[in-house]
């Protein structure tokens, strides 16, 4: 049964609607539900933290001194020595949203976590191998491909969903307003965190085939020369002529004048983050390539997934660091 509580907070007394307590800390929060709950700690929370602003104004200015040290940190890491960072930051986007969801008891996330990391990692293996498997690049970019393509659909429909969530429009088929958000933040947050790991696994897989063909280097010249009906992006042949059209896939030419299997040079750009020529590395116009408006949003969602890269890698370490300097400064 539902009681009166009172909390005395900045000198105002403030009752909450359940049974008067002469103490309030001796409140039985098991008895309470999860509102009550809520009110409760919130009330405390408020009496705590009385008097301390100039204390909470200081650990805001920690918390941005650090955010802009980090920044510049990691922008000069990454300019400097971009193999190390790239390789980092995949494993801390591999190895901590794993430590909080599993701290938290996600088991859906781990479950799919589970999956992608047993797929990606039999796909790596394969793509590392020395000769390469003429069937590999293929199945790597279509994974990836793949992986993509319902990433960006998955977190699509999470935003749609939020969206119409903060409109109400839910209601209409009578299902709760956070229940609907909790579906689509889960979503959003599935959608933006395997398209981002797909990627980064993608590139570094994408430079081991590249340069095992021998087609391509990251630095210095290609070790093989590249005949006119050779794709330079998995080393197969090219059947199919620019101006005809295919049964399963077109062929691509670049403005440099090299050909591609459609499927390989869209992965080696979209899914890959390779912008030039896997050949003479000259610049791709993603624009050309993509006339197709409908096809344009794929190139701001991978640039949206490599901002969002940061926010999910390195935040939680900044925040830590953070947390770490205010318990060392004493500041609670």
């Amino acid at each position: 049964m539902a009681g009166v509580f009172e909390v005395e907070v900045d000198g105002v007394e403030h009752d909450h609607g359940l049974e008067h307590h002469d103490e309030p800390n001796q409140i039985d929060l098991s008895k309470l539900s999860p509102e009550e709950k809520w009110r409760v700690e919130h009330a405390r929370m408020h009496a705590k933290h009385k008097g301390h602003e100039a204390m909470h104004a200081e650990m805001v200015l920690i918390l941005i001194v650090t955010l802009v040290i980090a920044q510049l940190v990691l922008v000069q890491w990454k300019q400097r020595h971009p193999k190390s960072y790239n390789l980092v930051t995949l494993f801390q986007m591999w190895v901590v949203p794993l430590y909080f969801t599993t701290k938290l008891h996600w088991w859906r996330f781990l479950t799919t976590w589970f999956i992608f990391s047993v797929i990606t990692a039999y796909v790596s293996y394969r793509a590392t191998r020395k000769p390469l498997d003429c069937t590999t690049p293929r199945l790597v970019y279509k994974w990836f491909l793949l992986l993509y393509k319902i990433s960006y659909a998955t977190g699509i429909v999470g935003y749609t969903v939020v969206m119409f969530t903060l409109f109400g429009i839910n209601l209409i088929f009578r299902i709760k307003p956070e229940d609907a958000m909790d579906f689509g933040v889960s979503l959003l947050f599935y959608g933006l965190y395997y398209g981002v790991l797909g990627r980064d696994f993608a590139e570094m897989c994408a430079d081991f085939m590249a340069s095992t063909v021998g087609y391509y280097s990251a630095s210095g010249m290609p070790t093989k020369h590249l005949s006119d009906n050779i794709c330079a992006v998995c080393g197969q042949q090219i059947l199919v002529d620019v101006s005809e059209e295919g049964i399963i896939e077109n062929t691509y030419r670049l403005s440099c004048n090299h050909v591609f299997h459609e499927f390989c040079i869209r992965g080696w750009c979209i899914v890959g983050k390779k912008q030039t020529c896997p050949y003479c590395k000259e610049k791709v116009d993603l624009k050309r390539m993509f006339s197709n408006p409908w096809e344009r949003p794929h190139v701001m969602y991978g640039q949206l997934l490599d901002w969002l890269r940061y926010l999910v890698a390195w935040q939680p370490v900044i925040i830590g660091f953070v947390q770490g300097i205010n318990y060392v400064l004493g500041l609670e």
